[in-house]
């Protein structure tokens, strides 16, 4: 931001906190009111990043509420549906997860940030117990992953919500061997609060209800849902979150006096995943169907978090500084140069304030201080011009999706706000 606009920094940061008060349902938030009425899994834990600002007592309430809801085998739901809400599909009498765990759920997971903003928050006062309680919570969750969504070190997905880039062109190949036949008649919900160009369109979602009812049907056993498993993809962004995650786990444990020496073993299975990863064809990191073999074929934000998971790769650096020089508002979740780009579909291409944090914390990490900061202030600029909105068009910054969002309003006081502590 320029030094005229730091006067209205002040202004930004109590709407920022307004926004995180408005989307409180007493001890867990919602994303956004209407659009998404219960606790996403990532959401949240960014929401507990964005209120640690502020209210530390109230961040650590956001992760125990979302803990709340883990499954026995250690699986944390990427939905909790603490309190009914008619106005929004698929809901939990559609996702059938009854008796699987402590709340009604949905049956997939989500990206596991949640170790990487709990150390974030128990630096803030290591003398707090949530930590301590969440220690092992968290581990039982990395373990799931490795035993149920770990292939050649490789994290990959069964359902592209998992993923949390719904509609990302790294699953388009998978997607579309799937027939959606017998799929039962749904009304969607999220196009009568967005405009329909912004969302996935209703053959992508035919296919998200699809492998929903599969897993109903299936009763979300884990085991036997892997048989004959339709969708399966390695995603770079579910890799490098998780490996950011158990480093910053092993961070935690260290610090709580607890033996690391699994995450460590973890850790090393995901780096040599990583390198599967690579697609030289595009000379980035990317989407693969483990299906077919086949790479997606693209650039997207995701390639960009090799940071966050702590591998740094002089290759990517080059694509990141090349991308800041031709994209007024970074970063794009699709290179634009890509015939698949649409600049305000979803994750096919608008800027997300949270994959720009996540980017940035780990260049920051690497040491790429100056790459970091030009993330950072340019973040800072879109949010300021054109408010907390779920998205934005990386070529006009112009606001998409739902409004007064709650992970943008997080972004900006913990991250992207010149007050925020390190900025």
């Amino acid at each position: 931001m320029t030094e005229c606009d730091l006067n209205d920094v002040q202004a930004l940061d109590a709407r920022a906190r307004e926004i995180l008060l408005l989307n409180d349902r007493g001890g867990y938030t919602v994303p956004t009111d209407g659009l998404y009425p219960y606790q996403w899994n990532w959401d949240s834990m960014v929401a507990a990043w964005g209120f640690a600002a502020f209210d530390l007592d109230r961040a650590w309430q956001e992760v125990e509420r979302l803990f709340s809801g883990q499954w026995p085998n250690g699986m944390v739901p990427h939905i909790l549906f603490h309190r009914p809400d008619p106005g929004y599909f698929p809901g939990p009498d559609v996702w059938g997860t009854a008796g699987r765990g402590p709340l009604p759920s949905s049956g997939i997971t989500q990206p596991p940030v949640a170790a990487s903003f709990v150390r974030r928050l128990w630096e803030k006062d290591r003398g707090r117990p949530e930590a301590e309680a969440l220690f092992e919570p968290l581990l039982a969750w990395h373990r799931w992953f490795m035993e149920w969504r770990c292939e050649g070190g490789a994290i990959f997905v069964t359902h592209p919500w998992e993923a949390g880039r719904d509609n990302a062109p790294d699953w388009d190949g998978a997607m579309a061997a799937i027939e959606p036949a017998g799929v039962q008649p749904y009304t969607r919900r999220d196009t009568a609060h967005v405009d329909a160009s912004m969302r996935p369109t209703r053959a992508d979602y035919d296919r998200y209800i699809w492998l929903v009812e599969r897993g109903r049907r299936l009763g979300w056993d884990e085991a036997a849902m892997a048989e004959g498993a339709p969708f399966r993809v390695a995603d770079p962004g579910m890799t490098f979150i998780l490996m950011g995650a158990c480093r910053d786990l092993a961070a935690l444990g260290r610090g709580l006096g607890r033996d690391v020496a699994e995450i460590g073993e973890w850790i090393g299975t995901l780096e040599r995943g990583a390198e599967s990863l690579w697609n030289p064809a595009i000379g980035a990191y990317d989407g693969r169907d483990l299906g077919t073999g086949a790479f997606a074929g693209a650039l997207t934000n995701a390639s960009y978090l090799c940071w966050l998971g702590g591998v740094d790769d002089e290759r990517m650096l080059a694509k990141f500084d090349g991308m800041l020089g031709r994209v007024p508002y970074p970063v794009a979740s699709l290179d634009p140069a890509d015939p698949r780009f649409d600049a305000r579909r979803y994750w096919r291409g608008p800027t997300w304030a949270i994959m720009n944090a996540l980017i940035g914390l780990g260049l920051a990490e690497m040491g790429h201080a100056a790459q970091a900061q030009a993330l950072r202030r340019r973040t800072a600029q879109l949010i300021a011009e054109h408010a907390f909105a779920e998205y934005f068009d990386p070529l006009t910054g112009a606001p998409a999706g739902g409004g007064t969002f709650t992970w943008t309003a997080a972004v900006w006081l913990a991250w992207a706000s010149p007050r925020a502590r390190g900025a």
